[in-house]
């Protein structure tokens, strides 16, 4: 198996790759120094290639009032996990990449122009990020002693967040768009991962183990500051992939319990929960919400293999729209 398999724990499907003990939340963000090469990557290590390559359109029937683009990761192009980009009813799909190592897709930024991308080089992972028609690769956190990981957007495209063991554990960061800046949110002993920005831009959700015992994961609120960490759910099981919806009323999560996944959703005023996806004899990861908050796309392996569905934000008319012998992941919804 190749090195790169190592990292998958910390970024496929939001787990930690190393177990910490528990203390209480940081109450400011601190800040660290910045690691970044302003103007690219030192080392072209473990970038990826353009490619830009469009297959045939999707076979399979999908409504066609389902809008906007869809960013992927898939191995339908060889051993290694590679970006794709398609239409939300699952045509013209694109490919981004081609590299001798894994990438996995983030989300397009506000405007649509960049990608983000958790890239591997020989001995670590990073945080990347390119033109959204795969053109000039960065290395944003370029620190070959670091795992760096789950890159998300601010609402305004200004800030990135991200999670790094630059400190010797999981923890959430943030920094300017460059790569400059760079702050801990969380700055906790615990295993602090998978971040995603609220649509006000004021807070962050994440997950975290820090009031369970290691390795049960909650999700979590905090301030863009590093302050008011609040706990959001306690379900008895483990909690992954927050995605808040359009509106910012509900977090749309992977929910696990006694080796079962599902897509929940929470109300934040209240915090009712819904099983969305309820399908007992398969897994479900990574919902991303449509732009008007009326459906989400996830992957699930009710097929055999891992693939990307779309539903309504209630769990019905679920159709597959990758409909793919390898494995299509991390669907990221874009307007």
């Amino acid at each position: 198996m190749k090195r790169i398999f190592r990292l998958i724990p910390l970024i496929l499907f939001g787990f930690s790759l190393a177990a910490c003990a528990v203390k209480p939340a940081a109450s400011t963000a601190t800040e660290v120094s910045n690691t970044s090469d302003l103007a690219g990557p030192t080392s072209t290590d473990g970038l990826p290639t353009v490619v830009m390559a469009t297959e045939a359109a999707n076979p399979t029937p999908t409504p066609a009032s389902y809008s906007g683009l869809i960013l992927f990761d898939s191995t339908r192009g060889g051993d290694y996990s590679n970006l794709y980009l398609m239409n939300s009813n699952g045509s013209q799909v694109t490919r981004l990449t081609n590299g001798d190592s894994n990438f996995f897709a983030g989300p397009l930024s506000p405007d649509g122009s960049k990608v983000l991308f958790t890239g591997f080089g020989p001995t670590n992972s990073y945080v990347g990020v390119m033109n959204a028609d795969g053109t000039n690769p960065i290395n944003l956190t370029n620190l070959p002693d670091s795992d760096d990981a789950d890159p998300v957007w601010s609402p305004d495209g200004q800030y990135i967040a991200f999670t790094s063991r630059r400190t010797g554990n999981n923890d959430v960061y943030m920094m300017k768009a460059d790569g400059s800046n760079v702050v801990d949110l969380t700055n906790n002993p615990a295993d602090d991962f998978d971040p995603v920005w609220s649509p006000d831009g004021t807070h962050l959700a994440f997950v975290s183990d820090r009031d369970n015992q290691t390795g049960v994961y909650s999700i979590y609120l905090v301030s863009t500051d590093g302050s008011s960490v609040t706990r959001l759910l306690k379900d008895g099981g483990s909690d992954y992939s927050p995605a808040y919806s359009p509106d910012g009323k509900s977090i749309a999560y992977r929910f696990i319990d006694k080796g079962q996944s599902d897509i929940y959703i929470v109300t934040l005023n209240g915090g009712e929960t819904q099983n969305v996806t309820n399908t007992p004899s398969s897994d479900e990861w990574t919902p991303s919400w449509s732009p008007d908050g009326s459906s989400l796309a996830f992957q699930s392996n009710r097929d055999g293999n891992w693939e990307i569905y779309i539903s309504k934000n209630d769990g019905s008319d679920p159709i597959n729209i990758t409909n793919d012998r390898a494995d299509d992941q991390r669907p990221y919804w874009h307007k």
